[in-house]
């Protein structure tokens, strides 16, 4: 199964989206870098980033004190400075898994375990619900999965603002996943998983939405999607824990493990409990490398006071 392309109209060529080509355009030549510049030029973006005031470092400053209060003031300073400086990197990533060719992406260094997992999935004819986290190289890791291991891969997306930024990368996306999958195309996805097929998404964000759950994360009650739940009780897929982190100048590690056991069962609180506490401990692995700009915690259980001030 192959992606659709999306249908160009002309109206996205208006003056409103003119800021999204511009963007575009930088992302593209950004991408035509080669790799070792182009994660310098990330660092030097990084370094501009922390140093800047806004909402966002006072997001991360928060979360980094909820989800790690044993540091003292001086270790939460260095590892948000360290977050902070990699969502320039992130930024360049994001141009390299969009815009990047093929042969780029070849050329950037990646060790990859665990294949025998989806190997075993096939055999059974069973699908696959890859699942991660929102760390900032998460585009490019999926990408490197695909180019570099030589399988076939659709994902779960959440639609963007501007639509000639969303025709952009879905066309962008078009090019190595096998399809595409908006939050809202459960059936879609099902029946994708029913035929055997492996879908990739991240189900870490605060989405505020019914079909949510409070489960601890970092300790803290979070709302959590239960998607995971359902879409493998749904279509029989087996949920595989997919890690990746970047390597100090050395490309990236990306890693599959066992399916989960016993997944899903009865219980829905429990089953997202366990994605939680498996998205945490990909996080501790690489705490500077999650997106800690995110709202994690914007969401409260009835009666408890914001965690954001």
């Amino acid at each position: 199964m192959t992606s659709r392309l999306p249908r160009f109209h002309f109206r996205l060529l208006g003056p409103r989206h003119w800021p999204a080509w511009i963007g575009l355009g930088l992302l593209w030549l950004l991408a035509q870098l080669p790799y070792p510049l182009l994660m310098r030029v990330g660092a030097g973006l990084g370094w501009l980033i922390a140093r800047l005031p806004g909402s966002r470092r006072r997001i991360a400053e928060r979360n980094l004190q909820l989800c790690f209060p044993k540091l003292d003031s001086r270790q939460q300073a260095a590892l948000l400075e360290q977050s902070l400086r990699d969502v320039g990197l992130m930024l360049v990533e994001f141009a390299l898994a969009w815009m990047g060719t093929r042969k780029a992406i070849l050329r950037v260094p990646a060790t990859i375990e665990g294949l025998e997992h989806l190997a075993a999935a096939s055999v059974r004819g069973q699908g696959v619900l890859l699942t991660g986290a929102h760390f900032s190289h998460l585009e490019l890791a999926g990408r490197l999965l695909v180019e570099h291991a030589g399988i076939e891969l659709a994902g779960m997306y959440r639609e963007h603002g501007d639509a000639a930024f969303e025709w952009a990368i879905r066309r962008a996306r078009a090019r190595y996943a096998a399809t595409m999958f908006t939050k809202n195309e459960v059936r879609g996805c099902v029946r994708y998983m029913k035929a055997g097929g492996r879908i990739w998404y991240a189900p870490d964000q605060d989405m505020r939405g019914k079909d949510t759950v409070f489960v601890p994360f970092f300790g803290i009650d979070a709302s959590t999607l239960t998607a995971t739940h359902h879409l493998a009780r749904l279509s029989g897929a087996c949920v595989i824990p997919f890690f990746h982190r970047r390597l100090d100048g050395s490309g990236y590690a990306l890693r599959l493990e066992a399916p989960l056991a016993d997944f899903p069962r009865r219980e829905i609180l429990a089953d997202t409990a366990r994605i939680n506490a498996m998205i945490e401990r990909m996080a501790r692995e690489a705490p500077s490398q999650y997106l800690w700009i995110h709202r994690r915690f914007k969401s409260r259980p009835p009666g408890q006071a914001s965690l954001y001030e």
